[in-house]
């Protein structure tokens, strides 16, 4: 089974440069998980067939968003987090504009595990989302997916908006304690291996250069000088179904690449 993610930073967008259809009609993943969607379900003119469609859009028109196309029936598909996770965490007020509304979680359940499509809210350049993501969400994403662990194995992808180690951004000297790449949004991601989630694109990859999203600026892409953002992990019992893990660096359409893994099923 091929998996993948990929934030399109708006899927009208990536549809009308006429990428998207080409890119499913290559790769032909059986699972896809979008991120940044920036749009409701109809809104955006895809031509594929085979897929269903699941879509979470957020209340604000134009922004974030997630969606799941599957060519695999799922048992059950639910948005966001369960009430009692959310009021846990305090996620359902307006403090940091409701991240409950920003459609940025769907869950599918599948007959041997759950994929979870995540696009985690960024820090912001001054930092202000800092104690949302490290107090908050984080917490609140690791509970739901420890949660759905208890019934089967989870496997959650997304747009984490961290680089996790200095390997996975080009210039982490420069950019130590700032957004993206601090200490809190960094400790968040090492809770997530802790709890025994695996990333799986190290598992066959290690080192420097291998990069997942870029600046539209200064030719970031094209010098390659990018962060590794978007993460497939998996339950430490999927581990050794996953078979490849890999970037997809060579598609475009989007700031972001995507990332795929092929599991055996």
């Amino acid at each position: 089974m091929k998996i993948y993610s990929w934030n399109v930073n708006g899927i009208r967008a990536v549809t009308r440069k006429e990428l998207f259809t080409p890119f499913i009609a290559k790769h032909q993943p059986d699972i896809l998980c979008l991120q940044e969607t920036k749009a409701e379900q109809g809104q955006a003119v895809i031509d594929i067939e085979g897929y269903e469609e699941y879509w979470n859009s957020a209340e604000r028109k134009g922004y974030s968003g997630t969606a799941i196309f599957t060519k695999v029936k799922p048992i059950s598909v639910v948005n966001g987090f369960a009430d009692d996770i959310a009021k846990k965490h305090g996620l359902t007020n307006d403090a940091y504009g409701d991240p409950a509304k920003e459609g940025r979680v769907i869950t599918a359940e599948f007959d041997t595990f759950y994929i979870v499509t995540v696009y985690t809210p960024n820090a912001k350049d001054d930092l202000s989302r800092i104690p949302l993501r490290h107090k908050q969400w984080d917490p609140a994403f690791l509970e739901h997916c420890k949660t759905l662990e208890k019934n089967k194995p989870v496997i959650f992808c997304g747009d984490l908006n961290v680089a996790h180690t200095e390997d996975d951004l080009a210039r982490p000297k420069e950019n130590k304690g700032k957004k993206g790449f601090t200490s809190e949004e960094r400790e968040g991601f090492d809770s997530f291996e802790k709890a025994g989630f695996v990333d799986t694109f190290r598992m066959f990859t290690s080192g420097n250069g291998h990069y997942t999203w870029w600046s539209n600026w200064g030719g970031a892409r094209a010098r390659n000088v990018g962060w590794r953002i978007d993460y497939l992990m998996v339950s430490k019992s999927l581990q050794e179904k996953v078979k490849k893990a890999e970037i997809h660096a060579d598609v475009i359409g989007s700031d972001h690449c995507p990332i795929s893994i092929e599991l055996e099923v």
